[in-house]
């Protein structure tokens, strides 16, 4: 089990470096890479038509601006692909971002998840994993239920 964890530009990184962390924490293997859909479209078909082969289970694919990735990713992989939209130098307050991203025609999905959201991307990838690996969605169970006691206990501090 590995997700493929892919952006255009290494500006990305602190962003996608979320996603790394929380898989990192669940026990699953990332495989990282800058991956340009418009400055180096060889190695985006080379990457998206052979991740499967390599391993891969899940792509996270993080872009800013036209943020082409993660669609063109999807386009030409048989793997699952979640798309970070990526709040970027050159974006429109990301929504040029998130609207490349999720505007997918039928038949080439992209799971969307919000602006530089990486981490729910990471988590997203382990749940997906978790539907055919018990020891992941035990660790998924249980961080959910961190989350959950978390809230009780800022709930109760208020009290």
């Amino acid at each position: 089990m590995k997700v493929a964890i892919i952006m255009g530009s290494i500006s990305d990184m602190p962003v996608m470096q979320e996603a790394i962390d929380i898989l990192k924490e669940f026990g699953i293997e990332t495989e990282v890479d800058i991956v340009s859909a418009h400055r180096t479209p060889e190695k985006l078909f080379d990457f998206s038509k052979n991740a499967h082969i390599r391993g891969v289970s899940v792509v996270i694919a993080g872009a800013g601006g036209a943020a082409h990735l993660p669609g063109m990713v999807a386009s030409m992989s048989p793997l699952p692909v979640i798309g970070v939209p990526v709040k970027s130098s050159n974006s429109i307050d990301g929504w040029d971002s998130v609207l490349s991203i999720l505007q997918m025609p039928g038949g080439v999905p992209v799971a969307t998840v919000a602006l530089n959201g990486a981490k729910n991307a990471g988590i997203l990838a382990a749940q997906i994993i978790g539907s055919h690996n018990k020891i992941v969605l035990d660790k998924i169970i249980a961080y959910k239920e961190g989350l959950k006691q978390a809230v009780l206990k800022a709930s109760e501090a208020l009290q």
